[in-house]
């Protein structure tokens, strides 16, 4: 039997290309069919990747208010409305929680750069007269933790992660430790991320990480397919709140699902490169495994990372059917919300959330034609239904930077 685990899921807040709001995103990533949320931007006008998964129908005006919107650059933003959502999903009430114990971990990998961007355009064009003063609080990785901290009122630990694309797995690995140390009782913890970025998206057309599929974007991200050719960029936000299970069962809090283990590791390899090996990925996985005390067999479920890249999902695919075997239904929900850099693992890590309390796996999108070197049983086409006590988030970041998590279906 499965320990008890250490952290207690008690609240999701969730706003993707596939939808806003938990049920919302949901329904998005597990019906059938090609996404619906990419859209050529006309910032990127001329690049040979000009599309990005995009959230249309979302008013932070009306939702935030314009003096909020002056201080926060989009990726805040998002922050804060999906706290919003998994602390009122908690049953928690902020004017009565002790503030104190309540703790804030969020992971980026860019920060505000759009701001930034158009910063250095109003220094390069009008002179430093005219450049803001609100930039250094408005783009570094930090606001969007502080953001959620002064619109919340959390008055306890407050940090913030950037470790490429595992940041918001690595965060919510980073609330368990505080939960498990004693530092606090409730944890707000996941990614954000919004990069419509011409410098970086020209950067990633040069890399040829990104998908340049101009005729079809809504099918160009598909991973683990035989035709990939790189990922598509989404923005979006993904928290969950945790408990210690003591806390919240005092409480009587719904516990929507456990984190019982984490693990997180270096492959020390190369910049953007990961190890061809998979030694990294396996080391972070095993660990996570080990300090859950879960055995590989346990294993029911694994939302991968699955970025759509070639070398990146056969490395993973590899790598997870090593460690874990056949048993684990595998899917990648960013054909759906697109890669969130670094708030892909909080997205992805209330999903899993989700497909452990339906018992529903969601769809690999735009899986077309099996590559008959990936080696793991990917859901495609359609939401598999499947009975599993224990699921698998993993996350790969540029920079050799792995984590994975270990969720269990009661606590």
């Amino acid at each position: 039997m499965t320990p008890r685990p250490a952290a207690a899921v008690t609240g999701l807040g969730l706003v993707t290309a596939a939808g806003v709001g938990a049920g919302a995103a949901w329904q998005g990533v597990t019906r059938s069919g090609a996404p619906t949320g990419v859209r050529h931007r006309a910032e990127l006008q001329g690049l040979s990747c000009d599309f990005l998964y995009t959230i249309d129908d979302l008013d932070t005006e009306s939702v935030l208010g314009v003096p909020a919107l002056r201080m926060m650059d989009r990726f805040s933003q998002l922050a804060v409305i999906a706290a919003r959502e998994a602390v009122a999903d908690a049953g928690l009430d902020t004017s009565v929680w002790e503030t104190d114990r309540v703790a804030v971990v969020i992971g980026s990998a860019h920060g505000g750069l759009p701001f930034y961007d158009r910063q250095s355009a109003v220094l390069a064009e009008k002179g430093a007269r005219r450049v803001s003063p609100k930039l250094a609080p408005m783009t570094t990785v930090n606001s969007a933790a502080s953001s959620v901290c002064m619109d919340l009122g959390a008055r306890g630990p407050s940090l913030s992660v950037s470790t490429a694309c595992s940041s918001g797995t690595v965060a919510i690995g980073t609330a368990l430790q505080l939960l498990r140390g004693g530092a606090c009782d409730i944890v707000i913890a996941g990614g954000a991320e919004s990069v419509c970025s011409r410098l970086l998206i020209a950067s990633a057309c040069q890399m040829r990480a990104v998908s340049t599929r101009r005729d079809d974007p809504a099918t160009a991200c598909r991973p683990f397919d035989a035709d990939r050719d790189g990922f598509v960029v989404g923005e979006g936000a993904g928290l969950v709140v945790l408990e210690r299970p003591e806390h919240a069962a005092a409480r009587g809090a719904r516990i929507r699902a456990g984190i019982a283990g984490y693990g997180a590791s270096s492959d020390a390899y190369a910049a953007v490169a990961p190890d061809p090996e998979g030694a990294g990925i396996e080391r972070a996985l095993r660990t996570a495994l080990a300090d859950a005390g879960v055995a590989a067999a346990e294993v029911g479920h694994v939302n991968a990372h699955g970025t759509s890249t070639v070398m990146n999902d056969l490395i993973e695919a590899t790598v997870l059917h090593r460690v874990l075997g056949d048993r684990p239904l595998v899917t990648s929900t960013k054909a759906m919300t697109g890669h969130a850099l670094g708030a892909a693992g909080g997205i992805e890590t209330a999903l899993t959330v989700l497909a452990l309390e339906r018992q529903l796996v969601p769809p690999t999108g735009n899986f077309r034609t099996r590559d008959i070197r990936i080696p793991v049983d990917v859901v495609a086409k359609e939401a598999r239904p499947a009975a599993f006590e224990c699921a698998v988030k993993t996350s790969m970041g540029f920079g050799g930077h792995n984590a994975a998590l270990v969720l269990t279906k009661s606590c």
